[in-house]
């Protein structure tokens, strides 16, 4: 054959992997703007997760928690463990490129029928080398590439929803310290009460009946309070447990009455919706939808003939003695090619299952993506809306207030009965609680808002 008759041919090889990879779909674009956010803008995104975005909600205590959960977390150490096994199945493919170097010695002493014994011995050296003609090798490198880089984007994730996850629990804590202030500030006003009934009915003033109505007023507000108070027990323990220490060995300071609660942020009218482009749990599914594609090229390749270069070498003697010489040396060069004929239709098997796995790594992408858009809108529209029901609930304690401040001067005149003040009394304990309930749940919101977009919205 004519040497210029074989340039198509290895054109045709060097090209394999041409063949072989199959490009996977672009990745799904988010929405020009959020249904429940304002005007969009065009918004420079990062690739990595802000840092201490907690710190919006500027509440030392906070911070200080937030600083040991990287350290005792277990969740995150789990995922660090899967990071450097994704890092070392990286360096595996890419040391598959090199060649094998293997050496081995031998000696034995054997006689055979008819023969005296007799010594042998040998030192050799072994190399080999398979070419990456189709590409199987590169996808593989690309495959282990995408899987370390969905790793590192799990480990992310799991960073963020811990972080996300103690705010809130914090938050639910310091809630439950302002239940608990609110109902004994509460306890303190009914025990007034009960003393002052008390003595109006010693007074032949009012009914003993008044004096078990404010009796149980106030043990329904010792029995809640006491509520108030395991429930921040149960808030502190969970918190332990995520901080990765036992719930006897921590303890959070309560902070002063009536300063529990951080301040809600306020969310901007502009939100550019390629915030999104920042969460890890969308990083981490379009890397594995890159390395579902990978192993589609690497079941295609195996339809090719494998391709190997191999060279031995070294020194074999009857006896230790000049084992080391040049009358002892033998070696060989070659190369091979190996191709399977039949295989039962594990190939085909093989690659209908890479491409079965590659649609359903994208089907899941795009559902991830899905998602978060609708984790997004929904807490867009809850810190709205709670903004404006805190505004609404705060106008409705301050008439509480006052309506039981009239009350109480109408009770002591002698113009109503203690019915009203309990009815009083009992609208302004449940209008206290429902705006620290709002107030808890606003905060909640716009934790999962930053949690929702991986961080800060600036």
């Amino acid at each position: 054959m004519n040497k210029f008759h074989l340039l198509p041919l290895l054109a045709a090889l060097l090209g394999g992997c041409a063949i072989t990879h199959v490009e996977p779909p672009k990745p799904a674009a988010p929405p020009a703007q959020f249904k429940e956010s304002g005007d969009w803008t065009q918004a420079r995104t990062e690739a990595a997760t802000p840092e201490a975005w907690w710190t919006l909600f500027q509440d030392p205590v906070l911070d200080e928690l937030q600083g040991r959960l990287l350290i005792g977390n277990e969740n995150l150490r789990s995922a660090a463990t899967q990071v450097a096994n994704a890092r070392a199945l990286l360096d595996a493919a890419q040391s598959a490129f090199w060649p094998t170097l293997s050496v081995a010695g031998q000696g034995a002493r054997s006689k055979n029928p008819g023969s005296r014994p007799a010594n042998s011995s040998s030192l050799t050296a072994t190399a080999g080398w398979e070419i990456d003609l189709w590409g199987s090798l590169s996808e593989g490198l690309s495959q282990a590439n995408a899987q370390l880089r969905a790793s590192q984007a799990d480990l992310a994730s799991a960073r963020l929803s811990a972080q996300a996850l103690l705010v809130q629990g914090y938050f639910t804590l310091r809630a439950a310290e302002v239940q608990q202030d609110i109902l004994d500030r509460s306890v303190t006003a009914y025990e007034r009460s009960l003393d002052l009934t008390r003595a109006r009915r010693d007074a032949g003033v009012v009914a003993t009946t008044d004096v078990l109505q404010a009796e149980t007023q106030l043990r329904s507000a010792q029995a809640q309070a006491a509520d108030a108070k395991a429930q921040r027990a149960v808030a502190e323990h969970a918190l332990a447990v995520l901080l990765g220490v036992p719930p006897s060995n921590f303890s959070v300071e309560r902070h002063p009455a009536g300063t529990g609660l951080a301040a809600v942020p306020t969310v901007p009218a502009l939100l550019p919706a390629t915030l999104m482009e920042r969460r890890p749990d969308i990083a981490a599914a379009a890397a594995r939808v890159k390395a579902a594609y990978a192993a589609i090229g690497i079941a295609n390749a195996a339809y090719f003939p494998t391709v190997s270069l191999s060279a031995d070498g070294g020194w074999r003697e009857n006896g230790l003695k000049n084992l080391v010489s040049t009358p002892n040396l033998f070696w060989s060069l070659g190369a091979s090619l190996a191709q399977t004929v039949f295989d039962g239709g594990r190939r085909e098997l093989a690659s209908a299952q890479a491409r079965n796995n590659a649609d359903s790594a994208t089907s899941s992408y795009r559902q991830t993506v899905l998602a978060a858009m609708q984790e997004v809108e929904d807490n867009l529209v809850l810190a709205r809306q709670l903004q404006d029901e805190a505004q609404l609930q705060q106008d409705a304690v301050h008439a509480a207030r006052r309506n039981l401040e009239i009350t109480e001067d109408q009770y002591k005149a002698g113009t109503v009965s203690y019915l009203n003040i309990v009815t009083a009394q009992t609208a302004l304990l449940t209008a206290e609680n429902t705006l620290n309930s709002v107030k808890d749940r606003q905060l909640v919101a716009v934790n999962q808002l930053l949690k929702n977009i991986a961080g800060r919205w600036e």
